[in-house]
């Protein structure tokens, strides 16, 4: 253990953003002291930051994350609403544009999907994650512009982190090391754990990658003119066919997002009349048709970094004791579906829950932790590389027999569920990450989808809302 002269267990987050807070709150009680190193500094009031690179852009908190998110901060999910997130029920209120046709309206009250800006929800979270730890007996001390340049300890047990000031001056910051028990990284997309491994003498977990060349553009905009705002937000994902799609969903003050996407050599452009040209490129003209009098609030932004990639650190031997790699550290997104943030609270609560059923940080809990961390990430990880694999170079060739069947499966259930009331109330529990991907197996599911006809979805977004 990490050497301490008051004797009490330590813990230091690497990265003080949404994964990190509910990495706190998580062990919060299970340790005497954590600290959080964050390379910003905070902004005063609910705006973006330049440490956040998909600040801009559509962020939505999936069902199942919410559930996760309001059992390690009850009422949390309120206080966003309360700050002016949109709560959306699928599909109530956001309908999909499938290759045949438009998603049915069905109202079964199952699956709110949160839609909020990400200074809005780093802003809550972080409120409430640092308010709970004032409450706990854990002492939280935040380092704000300081880096983690590397870790302490060595291959067999990681026993702190190496860290930096980033208050300006320009020079050589001195390093200092931070003792800890437990190091979390959660420091993102940006994790530099492969290379600290190597200075360790130990080499980087096994890693997978699958990239689509995905890239997506957004803009604010306010809707307005002969257009007003919809009732329902749309998301009109590509398709092989079509490797063009738009997501329109409100946020808050009355705004709106909308998120242009394509695959390779269908990016979408930041050039403000290019970028309302290729709205109406995509599968079907109804949000070009929304943009119609609507007041652009914002310039266009854009994002490539869309591959997902997942490190095997929950492997045997893949990690130093006392090392443990949350969020998109761990386990990265194309951000096009929606599923980051609702991954990171699971994992956060899966951290928390073993804790608890460990008794603590003792020998063999922060593996134990790991495993659960990637179990919690595992159904978000099959269906975001199942919808992207088609889009990879070489296509569908490099995966296997078994990837093949379930890529035609998971596309003609997805049909199905678009005008099917029990397929498509599966779909949704697999996709908001409330039931394990074995649901889209079940008998009845699996007879719904593969005997009954492929029939077409409607013709428009639909008005009517079909009630249970």
């Amino acid at each position: 253990m990490a050497e301490h002269t008051d004797g009490g267990r330590t813990a230091v987050v690497i990265g003080g953003g949404l994964a990190g807070m509910l990495a706190v709150t998580a062990l919060c009680g299970h340790v005497d002291a954590i600290t959080v190193v964050e390379r910003d500094r905070y902004p005063a009031g609910q705006v973006f930051r330049k440490g956040v690179p998909q600040a801009r852009h559509l962020h939505v908190l999936l069902s199942g994350g919410q559930r996760a998110l309001d059992r390690l901060l009850p009422g949390t999910v309120d206080a966003l609403t309360a700050a002016g997130a949109r709560s959306l029920y699928l599909p109530r209120d956001l309908v999909t544009r499938t290759p045949t046709g438009w998603q049915r309206r069905f109202d079964d009250r199952r699956h709110p999907t949160l839609s909020v800006t990400r200074p809005v929800l780093d802003a809550v979270v972080r409120e409430r994650a640092l308010r709970a730890a004032a409450g706990s007996p854990t002492r939280v001390e935040v380092l704000e512009a300081t880096e983690a340049v590397g870790l302490t300890g060595d291959a067999r047990r990681v026993t702190g982190v190496k860290v930096r000031s980033r208050n300006g001056g320009g020079g050589g910051r001195p390093e200092r090391a931070l003792p800890a028990d437990l190091v979390v990284d959660a420091s993102g997309r940006g994790s530099r754990a492969p290379r600290w491994y190597a200075a360790l003498g130990r080499e980087a977990p096994q890693e997978e990658s699958v990239d689509s060349g995905l890239a997506y553009a957004t803009r604010m905009y306010r809707p307005g003119g002969p257009a007003a705002a919809p009732e329902i937000g749309v998301n009109i994902p590509g398709w092989p066919e079509c490797p063009r799609g738009a997501v329109y969903v409100p946020v808050e003050d009355g705004n709106w997002l909308l998120t242009l996407s394509g695959v390779r050599g269908h990016h979408p452009p930041t050039d403000h009349a290019e970028f309302t040209a290729f709205s109406a490129t995509v599968g079907d003209p109804y949000v070009h048709e929304l943009l119609a009098g609507a007041e652009p609030v914002s310039p266009v932004h854009g994002f490539r970094d869309t591959r997902n990639r997942r490190r095997h650190f929950e492997r045997p031997g893949a990690a130093p004791e006392g090392f443990l790699v949350l969020g998109d550290a761990n386990c990265t997104f194309n951000p096009v579906y929606g599923q980051g943030m609702s991954v990171a609270a699971l994992g956060a609560l899966a951290l928390r829950d073993t804790l608890a059923d460990s008794g603590g940080l003792r020998p063999g809990t922060t593996a134990r932790a790991q495993r659960a961390v990637a179990r919690a990430a595992e159904p978000a990880w099959l269906a975001a590389v199942g919808a992207d694999r088609p889009y990879t170079d070489g296509g569908d060739g490099r995966a296997g027999l078994g990837e093949r069947l379930t890529t035609w499966y998971i596309g003609r259930l997805s049909a199905r569920a678009a005008i099917d009331r029990v397929v498509g109330g599966a779909f949704r529990d697999v996709f908001c990450l409330t039931a394990p991907p074995s649901r889209l197996m079940a008998p009845r599911i699996l007879l719904r989808t593969v005997l009954l006809p492929r029939r077409p979805g409607l013709p428009r977004p639909p008005a009517a809302v079909e009630r249970a």
